[in-house]
C-alpha cells in the first residue's frame, strides 16, 4: 500500500525496523526539548503529514520501551488518524513515571500502526443470539 507523506520534520520517514515489525517509529519534531513533569501530558508534533487511503487508518500506540522503562505512554492509545485527516501527526505524551522525562527532537517517542478497518452499519433487533458466556464481562471467565 502506498500513502502519500509530506515530511517537515528533517527526520527520517516512519520505517519498519524489521521484516516482521507491525510497527513504524514516530519521532519528536520539536525546536527545544519538553520536559514532562510526573504525570504531565504534552502533545509532541512529529513533523509528518500523510493521505491515508479511505478504508485504512494509522494507529499511535507507546513504544514498549518508553512504557517499561521511563513510564512514559500515549495517552488515548491507540490514537487513530482518520483517512480524511490532513494535519500534523501529534502524539499525546504522559509521563506515568515519578520523574521528569525530556523529549528531545529526533527522539523515537511511539509507534503507528497502519490498519484496514470495516464501516459498520447497524442493525436493530429484539433479541442476540445465545452464547456460552451470555452477559459476563470485567472478568466473569477468571484470572486463572
Amino acid at each position: 500500500m502506498e500513502i502519500k507523506v509530506i515530511n517537515k520534520s528533517g527526520h527520517a520517514l516512519p520505517h519498519y525496523e524489521t521484516l516482521a515489525s507491525a510497527g513504524m517509529d514516530l519521532r519528536a519534531n520539536i525546536e527545544s526539548p519538553i520536559v514532562l513533569k510526573p504525570l504531565e501530558r504534552a502533545i509532541v508534533p512529529t513533523g509528518i503529514f500523510m493521505e491515508l487511503p479511505i478504508g485504512v487508518e494509522a494507529q499511535v500506540r507507546p513504544r514498549s520501551g518508553l512504557a517499561a522503562k521511563k513510564g512514559i505512554t500515549v495517552l488515548n492509545a491507540p490514537g487513530t488518524i482518520d483517512a480524511d485527516y490532513r494535519g500534523e501527526v501529534g502524539v499525546i505524551l504522559a509521563n506515568l513515571s515519578s520523574e521528569e522525562f525530556t523529549v528531545e527532537n529526533g527522539e523515537r517517542i511511539a509507534q503507528m500502526v497502519i490498519a484496514k478497518h470495516e464501516r459498520a452499519e447497524w442493525v436493530e433487533v429484539d433479541s442476540l443470539s445465545e452464547t456460552d458466556r451470555g452477559a459476563g464481562g470485567f472478568g466473569s471467565t477468571g484470572t486463572k
